[in-house]
């Protein structure tokens, strides 16, 4: 045995050594790195160590110091590859450094730092912690990285991504260790609060996010016996396991009144054993790396006279009492004793891969190694011997559980491979690929058939500026659909480079270009899930692609003071806005005594009135002439809405069956083929009111109504009026009256069409829709008291609670009405039930895992779903039923009530329940219940692309969760009740669910089982399940060699 104290391997200070706190050796033994209270990382040469008494030995002893922690630094960790290297410290941070080939900076100017030899780069800063970090180990496979600190939180981190994977909060005072079973299915932690806990594990994929995570991480056990009466005073609990995965070593156990360090054994989590010796507590103890053979084998691996599976443990502890001591499993006492080994308690140790040496670091500020000749702790075990050893544990098993049969193990290769191809598309939309419009993809996949590979896109010679990829076009009879998508591709370019040129001018009269956020520039999606979802199948760009949650509230608006939001901060005496330096001048030298300014509102708040000289010639009709005559008895109705003012002029032009906002006459007359609707009010209130319909100037029909004109509407089947004395009337798109004036209850307030439908919303809340062409109504009229909440508030605008106001109200295709409010919900009617129901809530907004966190892009449906998109038959349609009617009504209600500034609030509440007892599930149970409701309102609606991609993602979602009940109860469905006892007298037709169709929401229900059951396939604790429903569907009698496996990424 051979102890080295270079006094050189230190973290000096210019008057005392800084403290140490931890130290690693990397997986090829050849760098060792230590961490102390100067905020330094430093990596040391092993070999520079080991032949610190050779004068003659030049090489650099340390090879790189990184300081980028703001405090004291606790534990520093190699990684399993030795590519990258993890600190965490006081501040809270985690630095995540990795080696680089290049050649290494110079040291900082006026340090005395040696030059670096090698290229330590921070590549990631992980922040999730609300305290100190006390400790970090990595998985065996590299593929976890798990933290802990004083926070008393366990922090679990992708090894692959460092994407924040789960918080554990189960201890219940600060975690000061961290220790990962060599087979990898388990890690414990050792807390404060007197126990270790084991976690149960399955290592993550290289894409997996939080959501893949819920029904991993889970607790096993706590063990709590040998640490009831020990000490709080230490400041690490740093815990180990045996190489063998047998054994976890725990420091600051007591046995009695005696410290100790407490062996538990695996699978019963009970310790028999302690290691006796200490005179005070023990702060780390560590396994060697390695097996070892009491006896000295043969060179054909036999032992002289012993068993060959005579193999032994060596472990180290070490803690406040300056005493470093070396066990093994063969002997009762220790093999090693090194009193004194440093001037204050032992940090940390750490064993040389080989097994044959031990660093430990001190709070003195010391670093010690002891090396160990052959023979003294015992012979070192080949490598097959540990592999061996962990094979009974299941270590080259990376899946939890065990499958069902054949059956199953096919069926998980099936989803595991729809899973990877998934993968890959989502990559392929992270680098900028267009995803293939309609054509462009019936066109790749017109030559397919049943069994038979799809095409791919590959790369042209010559790529577009834009980098993008486009489709391998090799036929003749491609050429059209390559122009199509190369004229996507165009377009999305134009965008994106518009988005990158917005310039804006500041108040110093500087140029600034205004920052693109990635999420809208349509190039790439989030890895999260995809909740604000546009129109499947329709490719008019109707969408906005801007970012919808860009709020500018600089500008005034109702229910602010004069000068808007800037003037209630401020104040109305702050000096007004100028719009160029000489007036900013005159201001200034204004006297106190002149008369005020008058101001009036503007864009940027408060400016300064013009002064217009008098117009000579014609004087403009003003705007709007008077309100609306109103019966003095609408002020005690139940439901009053704000009835639009009685206008001169009304102005819509007609362009591809739309009816568009106000505009002039003469931008309407320059696009061609445009027809425009014109409505004119007179002055007097009994002179008729005239509407004329024009096309290139002239004039297509004209009428003449007794009332003034409030609200008009139209698309290519009919045009209609709505007038201040509760009339509608309907024309043909010539001119012809199609009905009789419909006389309603009270004025018009909303007036609106879509195809053959017309939706009226009076005054007084009461709803109206008819069917022009078939002369119908699918229900009677409704009223909006039940969605404004009028059992529970005040109609007074200026109330403390006042009620919801109606922000819009929309018309689906099946005429069915979708109705948002001001507090962010969004309605729909129900015409078979005859009631209103919510699909829209701010409380899915703060609770749900699964709302929107960006706007997706145009193209994000198609992207994200899964499988086969063909509808039934074979046959495709233009246009969805109602699709983007969920998505529109979530994005709403993120508008809302960010507007209202709510969001801040509620989440803080959501914050405060899950910290409470008893809500732990709570965030897990209102992500289910959000699917839920997305999954019944795409049913309700016909939204057909909505229903099949929020199927699967719930599936996804309590698959992972492992609800076998709901599990079970989804299959069933889908499948029609055929595995369902069939009782007698039991004929009624049910709907949705509960039909016995082939068919639902336009999916044919086989198509629906297939791929959830491909989704479901992956989890082992229900194939017992799933496997019968993949032998009905014939899925798992062979392997997919064709290639057609259904893409499973949500």
């Amino acid at each position: 045995m051979r102890i080295i104290k270079p006094s050189w391997l230190s973290h000096q200070g210019e008057h005392k050594d800084f403290e140490v706190y931890s130290c690693h050796v990397s997986p090829d033994g050849k760098r060792l790195a230590t961490a102390g209270g100067d905020g330094h990382v430093r990596v040391w040469s092993t070999e520079s160590i080991y032949n610190a008494d050779d004068r003659t030995y030049t090489k650099p002893r340390q090879l790189c110091h990184m300081s980028h922690h703001l405090g004291t630094i606790h534990s520093v960790r190699f990684s399993p590859n030795g590519r990258f290297l993890a600190s965490g410290a006081d501040d809270k941070i985690i630095c995540i450094y990795q080696l680089e080939s290049g050649p290494p900076t110079v040291a900082t100017f006026g340090t005395n730092e040696p030059p670096p030899v090698e290229n330590w780069k921070t590549s990631r800063r992980l922040v999730g912690h609300e305290n100190d970090v006390q400790d970090l180990a990595w998985s065996y496979d590299g593929s976890v990285l798990v933290s802990a600190g004083l926070d008393s939180k366990i922090v679990v981190w992708s090894g692959h991504t460092f994407e924040k994977l789960k918080v554990l909060t189960i201890h219940q005072s600060h975690v000061k260790g961290i220790t990962f079973d060599p087979a990898n299915k388990f890690f414990a932690t050792a807390g404060d609060d007197r126990t270790i806990r084991i976690f149960r594990f399955t290592s993550p994929a290289p894409n997996a996010t939080q959501h893949d995570m819920i029904n991993n991480f889970q607790l096993e056990t706590t063990i709590t016996a040998p640490f009831k009466s020990s000490p709080l005073t230490t400041y690490f609990r740093r815990c180990s396991w045996s190489p063998d995965g047998n054994h976890i070593a725990a420091a600051n156990a007591v046995n009695g009144p005696v410290s100790s360090v407490a062996i538990i054994e695996r699978s019963r989590w009970d310790s028999e054993i302690n290691l006796i010796g200490h005179e005070g507590p023990t702060e780390v103890c560590m396994f060697s790396p390695r097996l070892f053979h009491t006896t000295k084998p043969l060179e054909n691996g036999a032992t002289n006279g012993h068993a060959p599976g005579a193999l032994v443990t060596v472990i180290a502890s070490a803690g406040q009492d300056k005493t470093l001591s070396i066990w093994n499993t063969n002997t009762s006492r220790p093999v090693v004793i090194l009193q004194d080994l440093a001037a204050k308690s032992i940090s940390d140790l750490a064993w040389t891969p080989d097994g044959q040496t031990l660093f430990a670091a001190s709070l003195d500020g010391g670093i010690v190694a002891v090396q160990f000749e052959t023979g003294e702790l015992g012979w070192v075990a080949n490598l097959e011997e540990t592999d061996k050893a962990l094979s009974k544990y299941g270590a080259s098993r990376k899946a939890m559980g065990i499958a069902e049969d054949v059956d199953g193990l096919l069926l998980e290769n099936h989803s595991k491979e729809g899973e990877r191809r998934g993968a890959e598309s989502r990559m392929g939309a992270l680098m900028g690929d267009i995803p293939l419009s309609k054509d462009a993809a019936a066109a790749a996949t017109a030559a397919t058939t049943n069994g038979a590979k799809t095409g791919t896109a590959t790369p042209n010679n010559a790529p577009t500026p834009n980098g993008q990829l486009e489709a391998d076009a090799s036929k003749e009879t491609e050429k059209e659909t390559c122009a199509t998508a190369q004229e996507a591709a165009d377009k999305a370019t134009q965008r994106v480079n518009e988005l990158k040129s917005r310039v804006t001018i500041g108040k110093d009269g500087k140029k600034r270009v205004a920052p693109m956020l990635i999420s809208s520039s349509g190039t790439g999606q989030s890895s999260l899930p995809q909740t604000q979802l546009v129109g499947s199948s329709s490719t008019k760009a109707t969408q906005n692609d801007a970012p919808q949650t860009i709020l500018d509230l600089s500008k005034p608006y109702d229910g602010l003071p004069e000068g808007g939001l800037a003037s209630m901060l401020l104040g109305n005496k702050r000096k007004s806005i100028a719009t160029d330096d000489d007036d900013d001048e005159h201001a200034s030298k204004r006297p106190v005594t002149t008369p005020r300014t008058i101001m009036r509102n503007g864009a940027d708040g408060l400016e300064p009135a013009v002064l217009e000289p008098p117009k000579h010639g014609l004087v403009p009709t003003p705007e709007y002439l008077r309100p609306a005559i109103l019966n003095p008895s609408i002020a005690i109705s139940q439901v009053r809405l704000a009835v639009p003012k009685v206008r001169s002029h009304i102005l819509r032009p007609l362009e591809r069956g739309t009816l568009l906002e106000d505009t002039t006459l003469e931008e309407a007359s320059k696009v061609p083929e445009n027809i425009v609707l014109e409505a004119k009010n007179p002055v007097s209130i009994r002179d008729p009111s005239h509407i004329t319909a024009s096309k290139r100037g002239g004039v297509l029909w004209q009428d003449f109504l007794p009332r003034a004109i409030v609200l008009v509407t139209g698309n290519k089947s009919f045009w209609a009026a709505a007038c201040e004395d509760g009339s509608l009337y309907t024309w043909t798109p010539a001119g012809r009256r199609l009905i009789n004036a419909l006389v309603l209850e009270a004025q018009p307030v909303i007036l609106e069409c879509r195809g053959w439908w017309l939706l009226c919303i009076t005054a007084v809340g009461m709803c109206h829709v008819w069917n022009i062409k078939t002369l119908s109504s699918p229900h009677p009229p409704c009223s909006l008291a039940p969605v404004l909440e009028i059992a529970i508030h005040s109609l007074q605008p200026h109330a403390a609670m006042p009620a919801p106001g109606v922000t819009s109200a929309h018309l689906n295709s099946n005429g069915h009405i979708i109705v948002t409010l001001t507090n962010g919900d969004g309605y729909y009617y129900s015409p078979s039930l005859y009631s209103w129901q919510r699909l829209s809530e701010a409380w899915w907004a703060v609770g749900s895992q699964y709302w929107n966190s960006n706007d997706s892009s145009i193209s994000s449906l198609q992207s994200t779903a899964v499988g086969s998109i063909t509808a039934k038959d074979g046959k495709s349609e233009e246009a969805s039923v109602s699709a983007g009617i969920i998505p529109f009504l979530e994005r709403h209600t993120t508008n809302e009530f960010l507007l209202k500034g709510r969001a801040y609030t509620l989440q803080r509440l959501i914050k405060n329940l899950l910290s409470r007892d008893g809500l732990e599930s709570f965030e897990s149970s209102v992500s289910i219940a959000h699917l839920e409701n997305r999954i019944a309102g795409a049913l309700q609606l016909g939204s057909k692309e909505e229903f099949r991609l929020y199927l699967f993602m719930y599936a996804k979602r309590i698959g992972a969760e492992g609800l076998r009940g709901k599990v079970e109860e989804l299959l069933n469905s889908l499948l029609g009740g055929i595995l369902q006892d069939k009782k007698a007298g039991d004929n009624e037709q049910g709907k949705g669910w509960f039909s016995k169709d082939d068919v639902i929401c336009e999916w044919d229900r086989k198509e629906l089982l297939k791929g959830v059951v491909m989704i479901l396939g992956k989890f082992r604790e229900l194939q017992r399940l799933t496997v019968q429903y993949a032998r009905v569907l014939d899925l798992t009698l062979e392997d997919d060699e064709t290639g057609d496996a259904m893409v499973v990424e949500i």
